[in-house]
């Protein structure tokens, strides 16, 4: 096919549908309805000659030839986004963009924020709070923190191993004060447990702590971790946190953790489309973190 009739709106379509997984996810991110995705998507695959998705109830999966279309159409995009970034001069300016994930961005790196700025004080830093996965495009931060149970949860990109997440099982004090002794960790199963999303976890710790397939009775759910650590604060029940989040609250008295028992859940990692390519103030801001990580795990502050 001539270049001239490449069918480039067509082609967009399916790439961003194809790497979302999602009609729908598409045609938010690219800001038209539905029905126009799969329209175009459609007319690429007659004029292909072969279908692209299999279309299931309430999703769509790639076919053979999607999935060969989809790799190479990524790394075009993606190569014509960054040349275009380098034009237009996104990068560098002094601005550094960083999206990252809200518990992560709340229970640590905003109040570790003075400390990058006083050694790089000619950058700006934008922080976007955010857990969605991002592409590293256009408008987008070039560099990300991300929580996640292994380095391969994010295609097409480079990692870093920040942090692991180790969950604790903690208390207000005034809670605790108020409240039967905590002897054995099956006293926890009179209060309210405060879950992240799911109750899987609290359900690994108990199983860790030797009592498997116990009824959690009371429970709130929150939508991420930074809501779960200020109920828990809030003295609204028992919470399973982040060890390495709420290390301050724990060592100021605010959180007591009356059982010395944890459990692995992933870890935070800093996520980019490739560490080479990072701009100088990204560079910088690698070094710094990655540093103050080690530090701190080495017993720094």
């Amino acid at each position: 096919m001539k270049r001239g009739r490449l069918p480039l709106t067509a082609l967009r379509s399916f790439e961003v549908a194809g790497r979302l997984g999602s009609f729908t996810l598409a045609a938010d991110e690219l800001a038209v309805s539905q029905a126009a995705v799969s329209r175009q998507v459609k007319e690429l695959e007659a004029e292909l000659g072969k279908p692209l998705f299999e279309r299931r109830h309430r999703s769509v999966r790639l076919t053979s030839s999607g999935h060969a279309l989809l790799g190479v159409l990524s790394r075009s995009f993606d190569a014509m986004d960054a040349s275009l970034s380098e034009i237009r001069g996104r990068r560098g300016g002094g601005l550094l963009e960083i999206s990252a994930e809200p518990s992560f961005a709340a229970g640590w790196l905003v109040s570790h924020l003075d400390d990058f700025r006083a050694c790089y004080p000619e950058v700006d830093v934008a922080v976007d709070s955010d857990m969605r996965l991002i592409e590293f495009r256009t408008h987008e931060a070039e560099i990300a923190i991300r929580h996640g149970m292994d380095a391969k949860a994010w295609p097409r990109t480079e990692v870093d191993h920040l942090t692991d997440v180790d969950m604790v099982a903690v208390i207000a004090p005034g809670l605790l004060a108020n409240s039967p002794p905590l002897e054995t960790p099956a006293d926890l199963l009179a209060h309210t447990l405060l879950h992240e999303e799911t109750r899987s976890v609290w359900e690994r710790w108990f199983t860790a702590a030797g009592l498997p397939a116990v009824p959690l009775g009371r429970a709130q759910i929150f939508a991420e971790g930074n809501l779960v650590l200020q109920a828990v604060l809030r003295g609204h029940g028992v919470a399973l946190v982040d060890r390495f989040l709420a290390a301050e609250d724990i060592a100021a008295g605010r959180l007591v953790q009356p059982f010395d028992l944890s459990i692995r859940h992933g870890a935070y990692w800093l996520v980019a489309r490739s560490f080479k390519r990072l701009s100088p103030e990204a560079q910088a801001f690698r070094l710094w973190l990655l540093k103050r990580l080690d530090a701190r795990a080495g017993g720094g502050p």
